[in-house]
């Protein structure tokens, strides 16, 4: 039986990383985001297996208008991706922009968890499952962090309360929690600003969008006895660093 996956955020990194290695598994998937050109691109490669849907996440209607034009080949949901997500800004919080906080929240909590209600009942008829990407950053804070972590934070535990309501109904829920990775998500955090990007993995050997779409198709392909509640992924070049003292107060 040929399973669909939705995964949002398809337009680079993680999620378009996870496009292709579903649909070339043989998967149908409905792969969303906010830039149409991209989204094209990306399913031309693939066939008729992709069905692409451009909309921004942050509006409802929109939302809603594309769960509703869904072909009646990609209606029945079996894995919901939930990979898209924002980081803006890195000013501390006493500098920091609310619109950036609102942004964050907007797409990382709030729709999130309202595509994820919309497609609950499709999830449970299906016995399907949900992969909710969030970050080391919801366990280990850093400077700048403030929001971003904040809002990671709300999926890991969201991921964690849906698990337990989900109880019986055979619908499996990961919450996956990458470490470092080299994708277009750094150079869009570091302002466009290449050589900052390329700097944050000067000497190091970062995770792939590949590296975490391999990771996310094995937690799909688990058997359905088995859930893997949390996932936490880091390169061996990455590890923990030490609390913050100051001296000179």
């Amino acid at each position: 039986m040929t399973k669909t996956a939705f995964i949002t955020g398809a337009t680079s990194g993680f999620g378009k990383a996870a496009v292709q290695r579903f649909a070339r598994a043989g998967w149908r998937v409905v792969a969303t985001g906010r830039r149409a050109d991209r989204l094209r691109s990306l399913a031309a490669g693939l066939g008729d297996s992709v069905h692409v849907a451009a909309f921004d996440l942050r509006d409802p209607a929109a939302m809603q208008a594309a769960l509703d034009a869904l072909p009646p080949a990609f209606r029945d949901i079996d894995l919901l991706l939930n990979n898209a997500g924002l980081a803006q800004g890195t000013a501390p919080a006493q500098r920091a922009s609310l619109d950036d906080w609102q942004a964050m929240i907007d797409t990382n909590i709030t729709a999130l968890v309202r595509l994820t209600r919309a497609l609950l009942p499709r999830l449970v008829e299906r016995r399907g499952a949900i992969i909710n990407v969030s970050s080391t950053a919801a366990h280990y804070p850093y400077a700048g962090g403030n929001v971003y972590g904040g809002s990671k934070a709300f999926v890991s535990q969201f991921s964690l309360g849906l698990r337990a309501d989900l109880h019986g109904t055979g619908v499996r829920v990961t919450t996956l929690e990458p470490g470092m990775a080299e994708t277009e998500f750094t150079l869009v955090r570091t302002h466009g600003d290449q050589a900052a990007s390329d700097a944050l993995y000067a000497g190091a050997k970062p995770m792939t969008a590949d590296d975490i779409a391999d990771t996310m198709f094995w937690i799909a392909t688990l058997p359905p006895h088995l859930n893997v509640n949390r996932l936490e992924l880091m390169p061996t070049s990455q590890s923990f660093a030490g609390f913050q003292v100051s001296r000179d107060q």
